[in-house]
């Protein structure tokens, strides 16, 4: 018997190694590809919809756009042309969830410092109170890096829009000089200028799923 193993020792071995190398295919030719979802405006909750996109069920992007950065350079979709991005709304002043916020978007920039593929964009809503040495100072003091991150001021009526039309970020208020957007959503974009997750920018748990989304995504684009 002992004589029988030894002799197909070297079979055995070479048996185990091939059946080792078929289940190991075998598991990825099976295991489910994980690819976020795209979203469109019918299937976000309608009070974050502008009532004239809630229908929507396709093709929906990110509208064309010409802001000013904290450096008083004028940044449009052509910045953020062919990245994936985490876009959010803030302001300068707010005491309550955007200090949070802007520590999380700092996390962040310190994650995914050298990725030239993934850019952050945040825009103010107080632009009237937020000019750009206000931006630049409240950059400076977070240790923004103007090569990763761009803090935008500009027209208050096209940055709401962008907010309730575009990044489906806000809740769907009629605008009014007096609006005032509060938002905790940071929104995940990709290369095609198209929504790919929204996450709790106040909340530490929703901030990891967002970077493990940021490298899923990576393997789509």
């Amino acid at each position: 018997m002992l004589q029988f193993f030894a002799k197909y020792k070297f079979f055995g071995v070479v048996l185990l190694v091939l059946s080792a190398i078929i289940i190991t295919i075998i598991y990825h030719i099976l295991k489910p590809t994980v690819v976020l979802p795209v979203y469109q405006p019918a299937e976000v909750n309608a009070e974050l919809v502008d009532s004239t996109l809630q229908h929507v069920k396709k093709y929906h992007t990110i509208a064309n756009f010409a802001l000013t950065n904290q450096n008083g350079e004028r940044i449009t979709q052509e910045d953020y042309k062919d990245k994936i991005y985490v876009a959010d709304f803030f302001f300068t002043t707010c005491q309550t969830i955007c200090p949070i916020m802007t520590d999380h978007m700092v996390l962040i920039q310190k994650e995914l410092q050298n990725d030239a593929e993934v850019l952050l964009l945040s825009h103010t809503v107080t632009p009237e109170i937020d000019s750009v040495p206000q931006l630049k100072r409240y950059a400076v003091e977070k240790g923004v890096d103007d090569a990763k991150w761009n803090l935008v001021t500009g027209d208050k009526k096209q940055i709401y829009d962008l907010a309730r039309k575009s990044y489906l970020a806000a809740k769907d208020n009629p605008y009014s000089p007096d609006d005032l957007i509060h938002t905790e959503n940071f929104v995940l974009i990709d290369s095609k200028k198209r929504i790919r997750g929204f996450y709790d920018g106040t909340n530490p748990e929703a901030i990891s799923q967002l970077l493990e989304d940021i490298k899923i995504l990576k393997k789509e684009d």
